[in-house]
């Protein structure tokens, strides 16, 4: 079984690592595993969801203008991904999204281009912090507790590059990072999510940040890093470090 990191790129990078169940509500995921990022073909459409997931309107207005598009223009490669506003000039993606740049653009809801001014980040983690020369529209709340088993996620993000989409789902369960086994549990999910959407924000019913995806397999569960997980690291400055630009 394959997992899938959920940029959509244009070149394409392997591994293997072996998954190891963390939770016995989890089906059985034998290794190895390759670890491909998905090719697909960079902006190419997809239909925008006309729901609102597991939000209400107003849950789903905020969450919309919480989310951003970014397009990573390369020294060889183009991909895309999704990230969300911590605060007004601050976003959160996936590490893999914003690697190997030499030019990072971001997008939000109403198509306003936004200014990067720096890029950090982390070591351990598959997470990026994106600072903003210009506001952000809006930020979310983090949630205080992850969710469990059972327990509704909504994701909303830009698959394929195109329009924002939201799809939902349950939590399954925990198990080791499959990307990573020094890292520790991440939360499995059977939301749905595509090339593009690593970066997008898991949401439970209130709209408060539960994860942030980075992450799927080939059976269509999706991996997110729970928000005690962003926490922690965001509380350390010096788990992050410069993102270095690509060269040609």
């Amino acid at each position: 079984m394959s997992v899938l990191r959920t940029g959509a790129r244009g070149a394409v990078a392997a591994g293997a690592v072996a998954l190891v169940v963390g939770c016995s509500s989890l089906p059985t995921m034998p290794g190895p595993m390759p670890t491909d990022f998905v090719p697909s073909s960079v902006g190419a459409a997809n239909p925008s969801s006309a729901q609102t997931g597991n939000l209400s309107p107003d849950g789903f207005d905020a969450a919309r203008r919480m989310t951003v598009r970014i397009r990573n223009v390369g020294c060889s490669s183009l991909s895309t991904g999704s990230g969300f506003a911590l605060d007004a000039t601050t976003l959160l993606t996936n590490r893999h999204v914003v690697a190997d740049s030499a030019d990072l653009q971001i997008s939000t809801y109403d198509g306003r281009d936004v200014a990067v001014r720096a890029t950090t980040t982390a070591a351990l983690a598959d997470l990026a912090i994106v600072r903003t020369a210009e506001p952000l529209p809006a930020a979310p709340v983090l949630a205080d507790t992850d969710p469990v088993a059972g327990d509704a996620v909504t994701i909303v993000g830009y698959p394929l590059g195109g329009q924002l989409t939201v799809t939902s789902g349950h939590v399954i369960g925990e198990t080791m990072d499959p990307l990573n086994e020094n890292f520790g549990e991440v939360l499995v999910t059977d939301a749905a999510v595509e090339p593009g959407s690593s970066g997008s924000a898991a949401l439970d019913s209130a709209g408060r940040v539960v994860g942030v995806v980075y992450a799927k397999n080939t059976t269509g569960q999706s991996f997110i890093l729970p928000v005690s997980t962003l926490r922690t690291l965001l509380a350390d400055e010096t788990g992050f470090t410069p993102s270095p630009a690509c060269t040609r």
